[in-house]
C-alpha cells in the first residue's frame, strides 16, 4: 500500500464528517451488495481496515480473537496481518495515534467506527467513499455527492483515480437555480479499475458491517432454531388441543 501512513491520516478528516452522516442525504444510494457471511470478502475488508483506518480510528467493541475465530484466521495470521497495534488476541482494536496527537492535529478525538454502519448505513458508507469528485473551490480540491462539503481528501484517489461530476440545473417558477447530479465522468485512472476499486469498498464496507454486529450470523441461525422449535411446538399444542375437545361438541 503506497502512502499508507498519509492515507489513515487524513482518512481521519473524513470520518470526522461521516460521524455526523445525514441519512435523508440527496444523493440516492447505490445498494452496496455486501455478505457479511463471506469469509472471503470480510478478510479483504479486515486487511484494508487494519492498513487504512486503524492508525486513526479505534473499533473498540469488537476483539482480534472474535475476529480471528468468525474470519477463520488462526492467532498466527491475525498476528502477522492484522495486529498492527496490540500484542493479545483478546485485546480490541485501538487506534495507533496518541489521543493528544489527534487533538493537537485534528481540533478532536477521531471516532470509534465500531457501529459506523449501523448509525449510517452500508450503503451509506459504500456509496461516500465512491463519490468524490473535483472541486477547485474546495479547500481539499475535492467534494463527495453524498456529503456536501466534507472535508475528507479523496484519499484513496492513487486507487480509483479522480473523476469530475456532471450535474443539471433546473430553475424553479420562482426563479430559484438548483442543481442535480446526474453522473460521473473519469478524469485520470487509478491504479485499479473501476470494477476492482468497487470490490475494495465493498470489502470494506462489508467488514465496517460485520464489526457493528458480530453476533449477526449466530443470530440468524440460532433464529431459524428457535422458529423450527416453535412450528413443532405448534404442531404439538394443536393435535393435544384436538385430543382433548374431541368429545365435546
Amino acid at each position: 500500500m503506497t502512502n499508507k501512513m498519509t492515507v489513515v491520516v487524513v482518512l481521519t478528516l473524513g470520518f470526522f464528517s461521516a460521524a455526523t452522516f445525514a441519512a435523508g442525504a440527496d444523493a440516492e444510494l447505490e445498494n452496496s451488495g455486501i455478505d457479511p457471511d463471506n469469509i472471503s470478502s470480510l478478510q479483504r475488508g479486515a486487511r484494508n481496515f487494519m492498513n487504512f483506518c486503524s492508525g486513526c480510528h479505534s473499533a473498540k467493541y469488537v476483539r482480534f480473537k472474535t475476529i480471528g475465530k468468525y474470519l477463520e484466521l488462526s492467532e498466527q495470521q491475525l498476528v502477522d496481518n492484522l495486529m498492527f497495534n496490540a500484542e493479545k488476541s483478546f485485546e480490541t482494536i485501538n487506534v495507533s495515534m496518541r489521543p493528544n496527537d489527534a487533538e493537537r492535529w485534528f481540533g478532536t478525538t477521531p471516532p470509534d467506527l465500531s457501529l459506523m454502519a449501523r448509525s449510517s448505513g452500508a450503503d451509506y458508507i459504500y456509496n461516500y467513499l465512491k463519490s468524490f469528485y473535483l472541486d477547485p473551490n474546495s479547500p481539499t480540491g475535492v467534494d463527495n455527492t453524498v456529503l456536501v462539503g466534507t472535508s475528507m481528501p479523496h484519499v484513496l484517489w492513487e486507487l480509483q483515480g479522480y473523476q469530475k461530476a456532471i450535474f443539471a440545473t433546473h430553475e424553479d417558477a420562482d426563479g430559484t437555480i438548483t442543481e442535480h447530479f446526474e453522473r460521473f465522468e473519469p478524469v485520470t485512472a487509478g491504479s485499479m479499475s473501476a470494477e476492482d476499486y468497487d470490490a475494495f469498498v465493498r470489502d470494506t464496507t462489508n467488514f465496517l458491517a460485520y464489526v457493528s454486529e458480530p453476533i449477526r450470523s449466530e443470530r440468524r441461525k440460532l433464529g431459524v432454531w428457535v422458529l423450527i422449535f416453535l412450528f413443532f411446538f405448534w404442531l404439538i399444542a394443536a393435535m393435544l388441543k384436538k385430543q382433548i375437545w374431541k368429545d365435546v361438541q
